[in-house]
């Protein structure tokens, strides 16, 4: 066999379970924990970030034992694109395809123009072109090499960042109690939490209000998903991860908040760049801003790196199912599909370009879907799971047969849909939000009408289920 897998076009599986574990991780803990998080707090309050964030966390676990029960049935590449196709229908899986791709490629232009304007703290007469340039052939690079040099780069990438939340809870938690002294002042406790305004200082609208923002912050923890076709033993490695993912994310976000709440007045929280630097200032760490400035390069470059990888394997799916050109199909020697990766990194440049030289149009499109792309996807992957359950048990499937399952169905995957078809709605409340809505439901639509005018209401592009015996149901989808 050569290193092409005898040219049948098969991805490698060279993604660790620690690989697979610290993706996750790392691709949930980014700018939204980082920077985002004061703004959180400021229109929420405290006792209404953590609420918000709790909820985040609920619906952040349904999508993933959603996603673990399909990833074990269908471990691909391209992960909820290809299940969308298979139990929702090729429609469906064109449209989420796109958008889930266009909503990727967007994010990782952004995060090439933000790292550049970071070295300027440490570099500021450098242009921030230059940095740009030199982070994306880094990235390019990473990707382009082997899945597990991509893979062992995002392991330390996203250590960087587990480490900084960790120390900050520990430091954050001893400056409550008064083990380390911030200043002058007197150990904080839990006053912000009953000082003026209370828990709900703006009521239950600010929690609303910021829900977006904080469901944004959790999404990424659909990539072990993407990344199921590539993984090491997923029967194993997955629901593992699954396991150890959902608390510990929970832990170090609702604790890293609950920190931010206790040591800075929510009036204040909302108005500081980073929350995280003020806290470490508070309590004496030396070159706090540098030291957090390098966090948040490293969470950027993270973003950018799974979001290189995850758009890359999305086009090799939809390619794969006849839904973009054959050519995205082609692996290198070392079992790359380099063609759909220059592609995906193209359109992040064009998409940063366009941040710059049309913002008002092209690019407000482009953020639009990128958007709503996330919470679309999390939509789809519940729905997904619940038709493919209805399928299996209506082919005579045996759910002990399955490898992973979602509890209390199918009241899970319902109360996923509800809940992102519920935040969606709230948006349209909120003028800011609004427009990025429409376009992207406006996206959406046009992904449809696309696909009934290309390929025509009866042209299936991967095989449907039919009655068929539980065991080649099962086989089939392996």
């Amino acid at each position: 066999m050569n290193e092409n897998q005898e040219g049948n076009n098969q991805l490698r599986r060279s993604i660790k379970g620690r690989h697979l574990f610290m993706l996750t991780l790392g691709g949930t803990i980014g700018t939204g924990l980082f920077l985002s998080s004061g703004y959180t707090i400021g229109q929420a309050g405290p006792g209404g970030a953590l609420i918000a964030y709790l909820v985040a966390g609920l619906l952040m676990y349904l999508v993933m034992v959603c996603l673990g029960e399909l990833s074990l049935v269908m471990p691909v590449s391209g992960s909820f694109q290809a299940h969308a196709t298979k139990f929702i229908g090729p429609a469906t899986g064109y449209m989420i395809g796109w958008v889930y791709w266009m909503s990727w490629g967007t994010t990782v232009g952004s995060e090439f123009t933000a790292a550049g304007i970071l070295m300027k703290r440490w570099f500021p007469d450098t242009p921030v072109w230059i940095w740009s340039a030199f982070f994306i052939i880094l990235l390019f690079s990473l990707n382009a090499l082997t899945t597990k040099a991509f893979a062992e780069s995002e392991y330390w990438f996203a250590g960087i960042k587990v480490t900084a939340v960790i120390l900050f809870i520990i430091v954050g938690g001893a400056a409550i109690l008064g083990v380390i002294h911030i200043g002058d002042q007197p150990a904080p406790y839990l006053s912000n939490f009953i000082g003026e305004g209370g828990l709900f200082p703006k009521g239950f609208t600010g929690v609303f209000i910021t829900m977006m923002t904080v469901i944004y912050a959790f999404q990424g923890s659909e990539v072990f998903g993407v990344a199921a076709g590539e993984t090491e033993e997923p029967e194993k490695n997955i629901p593992r991860s699954i396991r150890n993912i959902v608390f510990r994310l929970l832990i170090f976000y609702v604790g890293a908040i609950f920190v931010l709440s206790a040591i800075v007045p929510w009036k204040k929280a909302g108005l500081m760049e980073s929350p995280f630097v003020t806290v470490f200032d508070m309590v004496g760490i030396p070159y706090a801003a540098d030291i957090m400035n390098f966090v948040i390069l490293t969470a950027l470059l993270s973003v950018g790196n799974s979001g290189l990888f995850v758009g890359t394997r999305i086009l090799y799916s939809m390619s794969q199912n006849g839904m973009a050109h054959t050519i995205f199909s082609k692996l290198t020697k070392r079992g790359v599909p380099l063609n759909a990766l220059l592609i995906s990194l193209g359109f992040a440049l064009l998409s940063l370009l366009s941040s710059l030289f049309a913002p008002g149009t092209v690019f407000l499109m482009l953020y639009s879907v990128a958007a709503i792309g996330g919470t679309i996807a999390w939509l789809v992957i519940a729905w997904a799971q619940y038709n493919f359950r209805k399928q299996f048990i209506k082919a005579g499937g045996n759910l002990k047969d399955l490898k992973f399952t979602v509890p209390f169905f199918p009241i899970v995957p319902i109360l996923c849909i509800l809940m992102c078809l519920f935040i969606l709605g709230f948006t349209l409340y909120d003028p800011t939000q609004r427009l990025s809505l429409l376009i992207g439901l406006g996206f959406m639509a046009a992904c449809y009408l696309f696909y009934y005018f290309r390929y025509g209401r009866t042209k299936t592009l991967s095989p449907l289920l039919t009655n068929q015996s539980q065991d080649e149901f099962v086989k089939t989808q392996e």
